[in-house]
C-alpha cells in the first residue's frame, strides 16, 4: 500500500541524472531521459520492492534551478515534494557551486529527512575521487551509465531506512480479544472490497492475534447476541458514532477508523484539542475540509455532504467551508479557522505530519473526520483515543 511505503526522493539540478538514476536502480524506463533542461516537469512516482528495504516509492522531481518560462511552477512541485519524502537522494554535479544543493540539504536537515548524497555521473566526469573529496567527502559517485555507485547506493538507502512504527489500535486492545468492526455498506463503499482503513484494521487485528468481528451498523445487536461476553473494543466509521453509541454495552470501548489513523498518522492531542475549537466557531467563520485521496463525490459523501451538513446545522447555513482533495493544498491558511482533515489512509505518516506542521504554524486549529464528528455527535469524551 502507498501509505505504508518507504518515500525516497530524487533531487537536484536540471540534468543532474535523477531520471537516469532512478531507471537504472529499477531497471526500467520510469522516467524520459533527454539533455534537454526541464524534461521532467511533474513528480514522478514509482513503486518497487528494494532488497533489504521492502516497499519503497521512488520520486523523481523537476530541477532545482529550472530557468524556463515554466521554471517556477516546476521547482515548486519539487519543493513539494519534501512533504511526502524519508529519504532524500541529492544529486551533485562537478561544478564548484554546490549552493542549490546546500540550501536543499539545510532544508532536509530542518525536516529531519534522512540524506544521501551523490555525486551523479561519475563516467563523464575526468577525476571523480577528486570532484567528490570538493564536495565535502561522505558523498557516493555513481554512474547510471556503467552503474558503478548503485549497489552502494542501495546500500546507504538500506541504512537510512530506520522509521518508527505506529500501530493503528496501539494500546487499546490485546491478543486474544474479541474487537467487533461495525461497517457501513452505503453507496459510498466500493462494489465487492472494503475500503482501504477497514482492509488495513482487519489485518493488524490479525496480527495481534484479537478475534475481529465484522458487522454493519443493521447486525450489530445480532452480533452482539452472537458473543458469549462483550467486545474488548468497538471500531466503527465516524458517521454512525451515535447510533453505535446508543446499542454499545456499557463494557466495550469505542472509537472510530478515521481516530485510528489520526493516532496512527498524525497528532491526536492537537486533533482533539481542534475539535474543541468548533465550540468557539460561528456562522461567520470559514472551515478548510481536506481529503487524502480523490473520489467522485456520492450523495452519501461524508466530507462533501454529511460533515458539511453537520458543521452548518451547528454553527449557521453561512458557515464558509472550502474542500480540497489529494495533494492540493492551500499555501496561504490564515483565511481559514479551522482545518479538518480525512483519516488520511493514502498518506503517510511524514506527509500528514508536514501538513499538520504547516496548520500550526499558520496558528490554526485542526481537527480530523472522525473527532470533529464525535465533537458534533456529543461523544468526544465518550470513545477512546
Amino acid at each position: 500500500m502507498q501509505s505504508d511505503r518507504i518515500h525516497i526522493g530524487f533531487f537536484g539540478r536540471c540534468n543532474s541524472g535523477k531520471s537516469s538514476l532512478i531507471n537504472a536502480l529499477t531497471g526500467q524506463n520510469v522516467s524520459i531521459v533527454s539533455e534537454v533542461a526541464g524534461t521532467t516537469t511533474d513528480m514522478v512516482s514509482k513503486a518497487m520492492e528494494m532488497p533489504g528495504v521492502g516497499a519503497v516509492t521512488l520520486l523523481d522531481t523537476p530541477g532545482l534551478d529550472d530557468g524556463t518560462v515554466l521554471g517556477y511552477q516546476r521547482m515548486s512541485v519539487a519543493w513539494k515534494a519534501l512533504d511526502k519524502t524519508d529519504i532524500a537522494v541529492v544529486l551533485y554535479g562537478e561544478g564548484e557551486d554546490d549552493s542549490v544543493e546546500a540550501g536543499l540539504c539545510e532544508e532536509l536537515k530542518r525536516r529531519n529527512i534522512a540524506v544521501i548524497r551523490v555525486l551523479a555521473c561519475c563516467d563523464r566526469i575526468s577525476d571523480p575521487a577528486a570532484a567528490a573529496a570538493g564536495k565535502g567527502g561522505d558523498i557516493i559517485t555513481l554512474s547510471s551509465v556503467t552503474r558503478e555507485g548503485i549497489s552502494e547506493l542501495r546500500t546507504r538507502i538500506a541504512a537510512s531506512c530506520q522509521r518508527e512504527e505506529h500501530l493503528l489500535t496501539a494500546g487499546l486492545c490485546d491478543s486474544g480479544d474479541t474487537v467487533l468492526l461495525v461497517m457501513p455498506q452505503d453507496s459510498q463503499a466500493p462494489k465487492g472490497r472494503l475500503i482501504l482503513p477497514q482492509v488495513q484494521t482487519i489485518r493488524e487485528l490479525l496480527d495481534k492475534g484479537c478475534v475481529p468481528i465484522c458487522c454493519t451498523p443493521d447486525r450489530m445487536p445480532a452480533a452482539l447476541d452472537a458473543l458469549i461476553e462483550s467486545p474488548r473494543l468497538i471500531i466503527t466509521d465516524s458517521q454512525v458514532f451515535e447510533p453505535v453509541w446508543k446499542m454499545k454495552p456499557e463494557g466495550s470501548r469505542l472509537t472510530s477508523f478515521s481516530i485510528l489513523f489520526a493516532r496512527s498518522k498524525g497528532d491526536m492531542n492537537e486533533f482533539a484539542a481542534g475539535a474543541s475549537a468548533l465550540e468557539s466557531l460561528s456562522g461567520n467563520s470559514h472551515i478548510l475540509i481536506a481529503e487524502a485521496c480523490t473520489h467522485v463525490p456520492q450523495h452519501e459523501d461524508i466530507g462533501r455532504v454529511k460533515l458539511p451538513a453537520l458543521l452548518r446545522r451547528k454553527l449557521g447555513s453561512e458557515l464558509r467551508i472550502d474542500i480540497v482533495s489529494g495533494n492540493d493544498f492551500p499555501e496561504d491558511l490564515s483565511v481559514y479557522d479551522l482545518v479538518i482533515h480525512c483519516g488520511a489512509c493514502m498518506f503517510t505518516r511524514r506527509h500528514v505530519m508536514s501538513r499538520v506542521e504547516k496548520i500550526r504554524k499558520a496558528g490554526i486549529p485542526v481537527t480530523n473526520y472522525g473527532t470533529a464528528l464525535a465533537a458534533l455527535t456529543g461523544i468526544l469524551d465518550k470513545v477512546v483515543y
